[in-house]
């Protein structure tokens, strides 16, 4: 592992890490991207993808120590293995400066990110510099740059009861993140984003999903090849709308289940709406005749756990 010290804004490494947070298109051809964060980093480096550069910030990770350890103090809730610059190795992991070395820690981070890259490189940057490409006040002071991984529908395990969630057209990162993290809570098998209209690796996908684009297997295909897919392996198709329709709690989800969900705007498409094996709604007592698009996926997707519970009992 090399470890460089940055403290200027013109320095083409901080160039390009801005860069790759702001345009998709550069994400797509350099076939990297950019996490932020001590547990979104976790994530994805726990899911294989491979780290080429970890930035980190030593002062603002003291600083989020000592704001812990008074939380601490007070019954708060302490992350572990936050790092600070030290005069050796170019950096030293507070908890083990405390005495209270953490598993999950962050030196135990670059730890594993040099295992699955020993031509990591390490760059230490000074707050004022952090504070200017961090895109959240508190990501435990590191961002790692990371090479991209594309799954496909082949790329998939089909366990014997499968759940999987359905995205179609969903457009915000807000949205998208909500509904992984929901996947991930429920144990969705898989998540098929069809026909999307923002990359995985957007930063504020990975932020709003805490990871999650990183711990369930994540495709991103068109509607037609979802539904055949589907189709094949003989998974039944729930799509959610309000017209000509069943209560969800009606339908059996027992089984091999895709719950699709479409824009707030426009539903679904009528590919999906041919390819059901039932239309599903969630029932609405209120003057309003829609429900956020993550909000639904997460009542849609826990009535498969809730199920699911039951007949395992």
């Amino acid at each position: 592992m090399r470890v460089e010290t940055v403290t200027s804004a013109q320095n083409p490494k901080i160039k390009d890490l801005l860069a790759l947070q702001e345009k998709s298109r550069l994400r797509r051809e350099r076939g990297l991207f950019a996490v932020e964060g001590q547990r979104e980093l976790g994530h994805c480096l726990s899911a294989g993808f491979i780290p080429q550069t970890l930035f980190v910030c030593g002062e603002v990770i003291a600083r989020e120590r000592r704001i812990s350890t008074e939380a601490d103090a007070t019954g708060g809730r302490v992350p572990t293995g936050l790092m600070t610059t030290g005069k050796d190795s170019g950096y030293v992991s507070a908890d083990r400066a405390a005495g209270v070395e953490g598993k999950d820690g962050l030196e135990a981070l670059v730890a594993r990110a040099e295992a699955l890259n020993p031509k990591l490189l390490l760059v230490q940057l000074p707050a004022s510099l952090y504070e200017k490409v961090a895109l959240r006040g508190s990501t435990e002071g590191v961002i790692g740059v990371m090479r991209s991984r594309e799954l496909s529908l082949t790329d998939l395990t089909v366990n014997p009861s499968p759940l999987i969630a359905v995205l179609e057209g969903v457009e915000k990162p807000g949205n998208l993140g909500a509904i992984l993290r929901s996947a991930d809570a429920a144990g969705a098998d898989a998540v098929l984003i069809c026909d999307p209209l923002t990359d995985l690796y957007n930063p504020n996908l990975i932020r709003s999903s805490i990871g999650a684009v990183f711990t369930v297997p994540t495709v991103c295909c068109t509607s037609q090849e979802a539904v055949s897919w589907l189709k094949e392996h003989s998974i039944r198709i729930y799509t959610a709308q309000l017209q000509d329709s069943v209560l969800y709690y009606d339908c059996p989800m027992t089984g091999g289940t895709a719950i699709a969900i479409g824009t707030e705007a426009t539903g679904l498409s009528e590919i999906w709406r041919r390819a059901a094996d039932a239309h599903i709604r969630i029932p609405m007592k209120g003057r309003l005749d829609s429900l956020n698009a993550s909000v639904s996926a997460a009542i849609l997707l826990y009535e498969a756990v809730r199920q699911r519970n039951v007949s395992d009992s």
